[in-house]
C-alpha cells in the first residue's frame, strides 16, 4: 500500500527526506530514550549515510533530533553551533554495521549519555521520512514511531504480560501492537508496545515499579 506521504514526501527542512527528515526522527527516538537531550552523542553513520551524508544534512538532522528538533523546524540547518550551547557533545564516525545487502544503506549507531543513563540504538532511514529502529541495547525490536510507544526490560516472568496489558487498559489506552523478544529462557525479556494514545505518567510509574520491570521508557511519536 503506497500513502500520499510516499509519494509527496513529508514537510521538512533539507535537501532529502531519508538523509533529513528520517535522520532528525532516528535522532529523536534516540533522545527519548535517556529522557531528554543527552549530554554525549557518539554517531556511527553507515552506507550512504556516511558517504553523502554530510552533504545532504544528516549530521546536523540527527544532531537536531537529538535537540528535540522536528523535521520541518528551520534551526536543523544551524543544529550544530546550537548544540555547543545546550552542551551537547557530539561525535561522528563511520562504520560498517553489516554487509551492504544485509543492511539499510542510510543506517547509523547511535549511543546517547545523559544523566549517567546510556543507551545504544541501531536505526534505518527508510525513505519519505519512514523509519525503522531495529536494535535498542543489544536488543532485537521493530520501532517505527508512527505510534506511542513503550519499551521494557523485564525478567521472563510468568503473567508479566498479562499484568502490563492490564494497568494499560486500566488506562485506557488501546494497544496496537505488542512484540516480545528475549536473549534465552529465563533471561530478561524487551517488550515493545505501540499504542494508539499516549499513556500517561501514572501508568508508566506503576509498570516502573513492578519489581520485575529494570526499566521502562515511553517514547512519542515521531511521524510529524
Amino acid at each position: 500500500m503506497v500513502s500520499i506521504l510516499d509519494i509527496i514526501g513529508p514537510v521538512m527542512v533539507g535537501p532529502s527526506s531519508s538523509h533529513t527528515a528520517g535522520a532528525c526522527r532516528l535522532g529523536l527516538i534516540a533522545r527519548n530514550l535517556v529522557g531528554g537531550t543527552p549530554q554525549k552523542a557518539h554517531i556511527e553513520l553507515h552506507g550512504s549515510f556516511a558517504r553523502t551524508g554530510e552533504g545532504h544534512g544528516t549530521d546536523k538532522a540527527i544532531v537536531g533530533g537529538l535537540l528535540g528538533f522536528r523535521p520541518d523546524d528551520d534551526r536543523l540547518r544551524t543544529a550544530l553551533d546550537i548544540a555547543a550551547g545546550e552542551a551537547l557533545d557530539y561525535t561522528f564516525a563511520k562504520t560498517k554495521l553489516g554487509e551492504e545487502n544485509e543492511v539499510h544503506p542510510n543506517s547509523v549507531r547511535i549511543t546517547v549519555e545523559r544523566d549517567g543513563r546510556t543507551s545504544v540504538m541501531v536505526g534505518s532511514s527508510l525513505g519519505a521520512g519512514r523509519i525503522l529502529v531495529n536494535e535498542i541495547d543489544g536488543y532485537p525490536v521493530e520501532v517505527h514511531a508512527d505510534l506511542h510507544t513503550l519499551l521494557l526490560v523485564a525478567e521472563d516472568t510468568k503473567g508479566s504480560i498479562a499484568r502490563i496489558t492490564t494497568l494499560l487498559a486500566d488506562d485506557g489506552v488501546n494497544i496496537a501492537t505488542l512484540r516480545v523478544s528475549r536473549r534465552r529462557r529465563g533471561g530478561d525479556a524487551f517488550m515493545v508496545i505501540e499504542v494508539d494514545e499516549p499513556p500517561g505518567d501514572d501508568v508508566r510509574d506503576h509498570i516502573r515499579a513492578l519489581p520485575w520491570v529494570r526499566w521502562a521508557r515511553r517514547l512519542d511519536k515521531v511521524t510529524g
